[in-house]
Order: structure tokens, then C-alpha cells, then sequence
């Protein structure tokens, strides 16, 4: 029985300076609000100060890409100055766990960055999270259970509040952080509630309507071990294709390749780490104006052998960033024009 996983969720581009990280998305074309950070008074009677990581996101009606930035206390610097920082608000027996919370999460970014700046988060999708969990657990996949978060809904949205759902794989090593596997954070979310999405910021000036592939590059000696791993997340099979392995989903796919293997299928680049997710793929509406656009905005621009177009990693901040022709879909809607970022 396969898991009822069928697409990609998000991925998450960890990065130094989140100022500096939405100047490079613009410029890859990419619409996004500003980034939110939450605070609250580090002494007492102090107003509110960041603190944790602060994010942002480049949203599509299935997916989004998200950039997050860790944040020390009370710091700034590396936020732009329309960031909304969000008080946290709980009651008081609940406020210190969710202040421990934020904090681990913060230190899982803190360690990735040490790493490398690039891609540490992969999740993926499910319209039956609660049985997805069921099925992980049954397949020996340790996880943390399903967790449940609600956030305000954009403006315009049918929904005053969000309801996130999703939980994070751990992988064996006794020795690894909680939530985590070699690679990074990888989890199954909830499927984005369409109603809600469709109130944010969709239209993006390089014409992206969906993330479609994630690259995890693995080291040669290790690509049969992460197959298998990930064939037991997804239920799914690998092909062989080119010099790696795709487990495709409904609309989208990993890809598994060995770091002997990187060069072949995006050139020039290299691995900062293994294993590691080196880029990432989305669909636009046409390829062509999208290269015009990243030509405009002074990025360099490389072929791959199946016809996508990307921007190298050492152009966007540790991560390739790959553009492919969207295939037509029924009823979707094309934007006006793409214009400069």
C-alpha cells in the first residue's frame, strides 16, 4: 500500500542575512511579503525582541519556497526593516514550552547554518497527514507524531486562522538532533488549504506556479541506502534516470543522485556537503520570458541536458535554483507579463 504522499509541500533555503536573501529571490524573480520573526521581552518589563529564526515565503496554490534566517536575541541586523516581529502570545503554563520550542528549532538552524548556507528543509504532502503518520510508524519510520500549529490567515483570505498539521522524521543515529536525519529536516505536512493560499501572493514576476523536483546528492557509496530510505517514506519506487534515481510523486519528484553524478545533471556544481539537497526545480509558465527576465536582472544562467534553465548555486545563496516549462493544466490562469524583479 502506498503512503498517501502525493506532492511537495516546501523546501527551506537557510541563509546568513535574510535582507540579503529576499534581494537575491527578487532578482530570481520571486514575489515575497515580509519576513515575520517572533518576540517577546528577553528581561522582564523590556518590549518585545526577536528572537528563534525569522522566514518568509515565495508561495504557489500547492507549494512555496521558504527562506529561513536565525535570529540571536534582540538582533536585528540581518532582518529588513519591514519584518513584522509577532509577540508570542499563550497562557502562561504553555508559554515556557513554546518558548523551548522555538528554541530548538532555532538551534536545528543555527547547527544546518554552521553547515552550510543552502537547502535544509525538505516536506513533503499529504491530503491524510493522520494516515501517513500511521503508515511511517508501521513502516519502523521514527517520527515525533503529528503536530498542530494555527497562525493568521492573510488578509483576503475565507479563514481567520491557519491550521498547519505536520510532523518530522528522525533518523536512527542515536547521535542526531531530534527531527532530523542526515540530510536535514524532512517531515509530511498537511496539504495547503486552497482557499487560504489563494489569498497570498501567487502572481511572481518569473512566472513560477509550482515546486516540481528537489536534488538530494548523496554520496556513491550511500545512493542504495538513501533509495531505500526514501522509497519507505514515500511508498514509491525509484526509477533509474540519467546518473541518479527518481521517485516520482502525482506532480512533482525527488531526485537522487551521487555526488559523481552532480556535474552531469546540473554542471558546475559541486556539493557543499553530503548528503545534502543541492537545488530545487519549479515550474513557469514560459521558460523563455523567464530567461529573458534572469538575463535582465544580471544572473548567470546554465543549460541543463533535459532543457531547464538554472542559476548556479554560487549565484543564490549555496542552492541551484532550476526553471522548467510548466506542462498546461485546465483552467490555469496566465499572468499579464513577467517584468524585472
Amino acid at each position: 500500500m502506498g503512503y498517501t504522499i502525493t506532492h511537495l509541500h516546501h523546501v527551506g533555503h537557510v541563509v546568513e542575512d535574510m535582507a540579503q536573501a529576499i534581494t537575491v529571490y527578487e532578482r530570481l524573480g520571486f514575489r515575497l511579503p515580509p519576513p515575520r520573526c517572533p518576540a517577546m521581552p528577553l528581561h522582564e518589563g523590556g518590549a518585545p525582541e526577536p528572537f528563534g529564526t525569522g522566514n518568509t515565503h515565495a508561495d504557489f496554490p500547492n507549494s512555496f519556497l521558504e527562506l529561513v534566517a536565525w535570529i540571536q536575541d534582540g538582533t536585528t541586523d540581518r532582518l529588513p526593516a519591514d519584518a513584522h516581529l509577532v509577540p508570542l502570545e499563550a497562557p502562561a503554563d504553555v508559554l515556557p514550552r513554546l518558548v523551548e520550542q522555538i528554541r530548538e528549532t532555532s538551534a536545528n538552524v543555527a547547527a544546518s547554518l554552521n553547515r552550510f548556507e543552502g537547502l535544509h528543509i525538505l516536506m513533503l504532502s499529504s491530503p491524510d497527514i493522520d494516515t501517513a503518520a500511521t503508515q511511517l510508524s508501521d513502516a519502523d519510520v521514527h517520527h515525533g507524531g503529528v503536530n498542530t500549529v494555527r497562525r493568521p490567515t492573510p488578509p483576503g483570505a475565507l479563514k481567520p486562522v491557519e491550521t498547519v498539521r505536520y510532523l518530522e522524521i528522525s533518523g536512527d543515529d542515536p547521535d542526531a538532533r531530534s527531527g532530523t536525519v542526515a540530510e536535514g529536516r524532512v517531515g509530511v505536512a498537511a496539504d495547503l488549504d486552497p482557499d487560504i493560499q489563494s489569498a497570498r501572493h501567487l502572481d511572481h514576476p518569473n512566472g513560477a506556479v509550482d515546486l516540481v523536483e528537489v536534488v538530494l546528492c548523496v554520496a556513491d557509496q550511500e545512493m542504495d541506502a538513501v533509495q531505500e530510505r526514501y522509497e519507505t517514506y514515500l511508498g514509491r519506487a525509484a526509477r533509474h534516470d540519467g546518473p541518479g534515481r527518481v521517485i516520482d510523486l502525482d506532480d512533482a519528484a525527488l531526485r537522487l543522485v551521487p555526488a559523481s553524478g552532480l556535474d552531469a545533471l546540473l554542471p558546475g556544481e559541486r556539493p557543499a556537503a553530503l548528503p545534502a539537497f543541492v537545488g530545487y526545480t519549479v515550474a513557469v509558465h514560459d521558460l523563455s520570458l523567464t530567461r529573458d527576465l534572469l538575463h535582465r536582472n544580471g544572473l548567470p544562467l546554465r543549460g541543463t541536458p533535459s532543457g531547464d534553465a538554472f542559476v548556479p548555486s554560487a549565484a543564490a545563496l549555496g542552492a541551484a535554483v532550476t526553471f522548467r516549462q510548466a506542462r498546461p493544466r485546465a483552467g490555469q490562469r496566465r499572468p499579464n507579463s513577467l517584468v524585472s524583479g
